[in-house]
Protein backbone atom coordinates (compact mmCIF):
# COMPACT_ATOMS: atom_id res chain seq x y z
CA UNK A 1 0.00 0.00 0.00
CA UNK A 2 1.04 3.62 -0.93
CA UNK A 3 0.63 5.59 1.89
CA UNK A 4 1.74 8.89 0.70
CA UNK A 5 0.16 12.05 -0.43
CA UNK A 6 0.75 15.66 -0.84
CA UNK A 7 -1.46 18.21 0.52
CA UNK A 8 -2.66 21.07 -1.08
CA UNK A 9 -0.60 24.06 0.86
CA UNK A 10 2.73 22.41 -0.63
CA UNK A 11 1.42 23.35 -4.19
CA UNK A 12 0.63 27.10 -3.64
CA UNK A 13 -2.35 27.14 -5.66
CA UNK A 14 -1.35 24.41 -8.87
CA UNK A 15 -4.60 23.67 -10.93
CA UNK A 16 -6.18 20.74 -10.11
CA UNK A 17 -4.99 17.94 -13.24
CA UNK A 18 -1.95 19.48 -12.86
CA UNK A 19 -1.85 19.09 -9.28
CA UNK A 20 -3.17 15.34 -10.14
CA UNK A 21 -0.28 15.21 -12.22
CA UNK A 22 2.82 16.24 -9.72
CA UNK A 23 1.41 14.08 -7.02
CA UNK A 24 0.90 10.73 -9.77
CA UNK A 25 4.52 11.84 -11.17
CA UNK A 26 6.20 11.86 -7.36
CA UNK A 27 5.01 8.48 -6.94
CA UNK A 28 2.18 9.33 -4.27
CA UNK A 29 -1.12 7.82 -4.82
CA UNK A 30 -2.86 10.51 -2.21
CA UNK A 31 -3.81 13.88 -2.02
CA UNK A 32 -5.67 16.66 -0.33
CA UNK A 33 -7.71 19.33 -2.24
CA UNK A 34 -9.69 22.40 -1.41
CA UNK A 35 -12.44 23.47 -4.55
CA UNK A 36 -10.61 26.91 -4.96
CA UNK A 37 -7.12 28.05 -4.49
CA UNK A 38 -6.12 29.65 -1.37
CA UNK A 39 -3.87 31.10 0.45
CA UNK A 40 -0.13 32.08 -1.52
CA UNK A 41 0.19 32.37 -4.77
CA UNK A 42 3.88 32.70 -6.08
CA UNK A 43 3.88 31.27 -8.94
CA UNK A 44 0.51 33.31 -10.42
CA UNK A 45 -1.37 30.48 -11.44
CA UNK A 46 -4.73 30.79 -12.79
CA UNK A 47 -7.54 31.03 -9.84
CA UNK A 48 -10.13 27.94 -10.12
CA UNK A 49 -13.03 26.78 -8.49
CA UNK A 50 -14.38 23.35 -8.49
CA UNK A 51 -17.14 23.52 -7.29
CA UNK A 52 -18.68 25.88 -9.96
CA UNK A 53 -16.63 24.72 -12.94
CA UNK A 54 -18.27 21.30 -13.75
CA UNK A 55 -15.86 20.42 -16.96
CA UNK A 56 -12.92 20.96 -14.29
CA UNK A 57 -14.39 18.46 -12.01
CA UNK A 58 -14.46 16.00 -15.10
CA UNK A 59 -11.02 16.96 -16.05
CA UNK A 60 -9.41 16.33 -12.75
CA UNK A 61 -12.15 12.47 -12.23
CA UNK A 62 -10.47 11.50 -15.23
CA UNK A 63 -6.76 12.68 -14.55
CA UNK A 64 -7.29 10.79 -10.97
CA UNK A 65 -8.87 7.89 -12.71
CA UNK A 66 -5.92 7.84 -15.33
CA UNK A 67 -3.26 8.55 -13.11
CA UNK A 68 -3.90 5.88 -10.16
CA UNK A 69 -4.73 9.28 -7.60
CA UNK A 70 -7.16 9.33 -4.77
CA UNK A 71 -8.29 12.51 -2.94
CA UNK A 72 -7.57 11.57 0.63
CA UNK A 73 -8.79 14.85 2.23
CA UNK A 74 -10.71 17.81 1.49
CA UNK A 75 -10.06 20.96 2.52
CA UNK A 76 -11.90 23.79 4.05
CA UNK A 77 -14.80 22.66 6.00
CA UNK A 78 -15.62 23.72 9.52
CA UNK A 79 -17.02 25.67 12.14
CA UNK A 80 -17.37 29.64 12.25
CA UNK A 81 -18.81 31.96 14.44
CA UNK A 82 -22.55 32.65 13.51
CA UNK A 83 -22.61 30.66 10.68
CA UNK A 84 -24.18 26.88 10.08
CA UNK A 85 -22.34 24.13 8.48
CA UNK A 86 -25.23 23.19 6.73
CA UNK A 87 -24.58 26.21 4.29
CA UNK A 88 -21.67 23.71 3.31
CA UNK A 89 -24.10 21.05 1.58
CA UNK A 90 -22.98 22.53 -1.74
CA UNK A 91 -19.30 22.47 -1.21
CA UNK A 92 -19.47 18.86 0.08
CA UNK A 93 -22.01 17.03 -3.26
CA UNK A 94 -18.78 18.89 -5.07
CA UNK A 95 -16.14 17.15 -2.73
CA UNK A 96 -17.92 13.55 -2.95
CA UNK A 97 -18.32 13.51 -6.76
CA UNK A 98 -14.19 13.77 -6.84
CA UNK A 99 -14.45 10.46 -4.92
CA UNK A 100 -12.78 12.57 -2.34
CA UNK A 101 -12.35 9.66 1.20
CA UNK A 102 -13.30 12.02 3.62
CA UNK A 103 -13.70 15.82 4.70
CA UNK A 104 -11.09 17.84 6.96
CA UNK A 105 -12.69 20.07 9.79
CA UNK A 106 -11.62 22.58 12.02
CA UNK A 107 -13.80 25.28 14.10
CA UNK A 108 -12.63 29.05 14.62
CA UNK A 109 -16.32 29.01 16.94
CA UNK A 110 -14.80 30.18 20.43
CA UNK A 111 -17.79 28.40 21.99
CA UNK A 112 -16.85 24.63 22.62
CA UNK A 113 -19.78 23.04 22.80
CA UNK A 114 -21.37 24.78 19.63
CA UNK A 115 -18.28 23.85 17.72
CA UNK A 116 -18.71 20.02 19.01
CA UNK A 117 -22.13 20.08 17.81
CA UNK A 118 -21.72 21.55 14.41
CA UNK A 119 -19.03 19.24 13.78
CA UNK A 120 -22.06 15.94 14.80
CA UNK A 121 -23.91 17.72 12.34
CA UNK A 122 -21.27 17.55 9.83
CA UNK A 123 -20.15 14.67 10.23
CA UNK A 124 -23.68 13.06 9.26
CA UNK A 125 -23.76 15.20 6.46
CA UNK A 126 -20.03 13.88 5.00
CA UNK A 127 -21.06 10.17 5.91
CA UNK A 128 -24.52 10.86 3.93
CA UNK A 129 -22.54 11.98 1.15
CA UNK A 130 -20.27 8.53 1.36
CA UNK A 131 -17.32 10.14 3.40
CA UNK A 132 -15.80 10.15 6.34
CA UNK A 133 -15.25 13.26 8.10
CA UNK A 134 -11.63 14.24 10.01
CA UNK A 135 -10.99 17.00 12.62
CA UNK A 136 -7.61 19.01 12.70
CA UNK A 137 -6.54 20.43 15.84
CA UNK A 138 -4.00 23.20 16.45
CA UNK A 139 -3.08 26.03 19.09
CA UNK A 140 -4.83 28.70 16.68
CA UNK A 141 -7.52 27.18 16.83
CA UNK A 142 -10.66 26.63 19.33
CA UNK A 143 -9.82 22.59 19.16
CA UNK A 144 -6.36 23.47 19.90
CA UNK A 145 -4.68 20.09 20.99
CA UNK A 146 -5.44 16.43 21.17
CA UNK A 147 -7.49 15.93 24.07
CA UNK A 148 -9.84 18.62 23.05
CA UNK A 149 -9.61 16.66 19.49
CA UNK A 150 -10.46 13.25 21.60
CA UNK A 151 -13.34 14.87 23.14
CA UNK A 152 -14.77 16.43 20.08
CA UNK A 153 -15.01 12.91 18.53
CA UNK A 154 -16.26 10.89 21.35
CA UNK A 155 -19.07 13.69 21.89
CA UNK A 156 -20.13 12.59 18.18
CA UNK A 157 -19.80 9.56 18.50
CA UNK A 158 -19.36 8.06 15.04
CA UNK A 159 -16.45 5.48 14.14
CA UNK A 160 -16.20 7.47 10.87
CA UNK A 161 -15.58 10.89 12.60
CA UNK A 162 -11.30 10.76 13.50
CA UNK A 163 -8.33 12.84 14.02
CA UNK A 164 -5.92 14.40 11.75
CA UNK A 165 -2.82 14.58 13.21
CA UNK A 166 -0.66 17.56 11.72
CA UNK A 167 2.86 16.62 13.03
CA UNK A 168 3.69 20.44 13.60
CA UNK A 169 0.61 21.18 15.46
CA UNK A 170 0.92 18.19 17.52
CA UNK A 171 4.00 19.16 19.09
CA UNK A 172 3.07 22.74 19.41
CA UNK A 173 -0.13 22.31 21.19
CA UNK A 174 1.73 20.16 24.10
CA UNK A 175 1.86 16.94 23.02
CA UNK A 176 4.30 13.74 22.67
CA UNK A 177 4.60 10.63 20.80
CA UNK A 178 4.29 8.96 24.11
CA UNK A 179 1.20 10.26 24.97
CA UNK A 180 -0.70 8.72 21.99
CA UNK A 181 -0.90 5.42 23.94
CA UNK A 182 -3.61 6.26 26.11
CA UNK A 183 -5.33 6.31 23.32
CA UNK A 184 -7.43 4.01 20.94
CA UNK A 185 -5.81 3.85 17.48
CA UNK A 186 -9.22 4.13 15.60
CA UNK A 187 -9.22 7.39 16.98
CA UNK A 188 -6.99 8.77 14.48
CA UNK A 189 -8.07 8.88 10.86
CA UNK A 190 -5.08 10.61 8.84
CA UNK A 191 -1.74 12.30 9.29
CA UNK A 192 -0.52 15.53 7.29
CA UNK A 193 3.82 14.84 7.70
CA UNK A 194 5.97 17.98 8.06
CA UNK A 195 9.09 19.12 10.18
CA UNK A 196 9.87 22.28 11.72
CA UNK A 197 11.77 23.60 14.92
CA UNK A 198 10.19 22.36 18.14
CA UNK A 199 10.30 26.28 19.71
CA UNK A 200 8.90 28.26 17.34
CA UNK A 201 11.26 30.69 15.27
CA UNK A 202 8.33 32.85 13.72
CA UNK A 203 5.88 35.02 15.78
CA UNK A 204 3.31 34.39 13.42
CA UNK A 205 2.35 31.17 13.88
CA UNK A 206 -0.17 30.98 10.45
CA UNK A 207 2.25 32.46 8.50
CA UNK A 208 5.14 29.51 9.47
CA UNK A 209 1.92 27.17 9.25
CA UNK A 210 1.11 28.07 5.62
CA UNK A 211 4.85 29.02 3.84
CA UNK A 212 7.69 27.52 5.89
CA UNK A 213 7.32 24.30 7.09
CA UNK A 214 10.38 21.93 6.50
CA UNK A 215 11.19 18.34 4.94
CA UNK A 216 10.77 15.46 7.16
CA UNK A 217 14.32 15.30 8.83
CA UNK A 218 15.11 18.51 8.75
CA UNK A 219 13.33 20.30 11.77
CA UNK A 220 13.66 18.67 15.08
CA UNK A 221 10.22 17.09 15.33
CA UNK A 222 10.40 13.31 16.64
CA UNK A 223 8.14 12.24 13.45
CA UNK A 224 9.44 8.70 13.38
CA UNK A 225 8.66 8.73 17.01
CA UNK A 226 4.86 9.87 16.20
CA UNK A 227 4.60 7.47 13.13
CA UNK A 228 5.20 4.45 15.43
CA UNK A 229 2.85 5.46 17.48
CA UNK A 230 0.07 5.73 14.88
CA UNK A 231 -2.04 2.84 12.90
CA UNK A 232 -0.03 1.31 9.92
CA UNK A 233 -3.25 1.91 7.26
CA UNK A 234 -3.39 5.94 7.70
CA UNK A 235 -2.48 8.03 4.74
CA UNK A 236 0.61 9.82 5.85
CA UNK A 237 0.13 12.95 3.41
CA UNK A 238 3.23 15.69 3.13
CA UNK A 239 2.12 18.98 4.50
CA UNK A 240 5.39 21.10 3.22
CA UNK A 241 5.06 24.43 1.93
CA UNK A 242 7.79 26.24 1.10
CA UNK A 243 7.56 29.74 0.01
CA UNK A 244 10.94 30.79 0.08
CA UNK A 245 12.13 27.89 -2.54
CA UNK A 246 9.33 28.78 -4.50
CA UNK A 247 9.75 32.68 -4.44
CA UNK A 248 13.50 31.54 -5.98
CA UNK A 249 11.74 29.89 -8.75
CA UNK A 250 11.86 26.63 -7.99
CA UNK A 251 8.62 24.70 -8.99
CA UNK A 252 6.70 22.08 -7.43
CA UNK A 253 8.48 19.20 -8.50
CA UNK A 254 11.96 19.99 -7.15
CA UNK A 255 10.87 21.79 -3.80
CA UNK A 256 8.65 18.24 -2.96
CA UNK A 257 10.85 15.74 -4.32
CA UNK A 258 13.06 15.40 -1.31
CA UNK A 259 10.40 15.80 0.97
CA UNK A 260 8.53 12.94 -0.50
CA UNK A 261 12.00 10.78 -0.46
CA UNK A 262 12.69 11.23 2.82
CA UNK A 263 9.02 10.55 3.64
CA UNK A 264 8.88 7.19 1.58
CA UNK A 265 12.03 6.04 3.39
CA UNK A 266 10.75 7.12 6.92
CA UNK A 267 7.25 5.08 6.40
CA UNK A 268 9.85 2.08 4.69
CA UNK A 269 11.33 1.28 7.84
CA UNK A 270 8.36 1.63 9.86
CA UNK A 271 6.10 -0.71 7.50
Amino acid sequence: MNRLGIEQISVFGLPPVDYVNLVADLGCSNMGIALYAFGINPHNYPPFSLKDDAQLRRDTIAALRDRGVTISIGEGFGVKPGADVRDQAAEMDAMAELGTQRLNSFSFDPDLDRSFDQLGTLAEMTADRGMKLAIEFAPIMTIADLPTAVAAVRHVGRPDFQICLDTMHFIRSGSKPADLAAYEPELFGYIQLCDVPVTPTNPDYMEEAMAARMAPGEGELPLKDILAALPRDLVVSLEVPRLAEANAGIGPHERLRPAVEAARKMVAELD
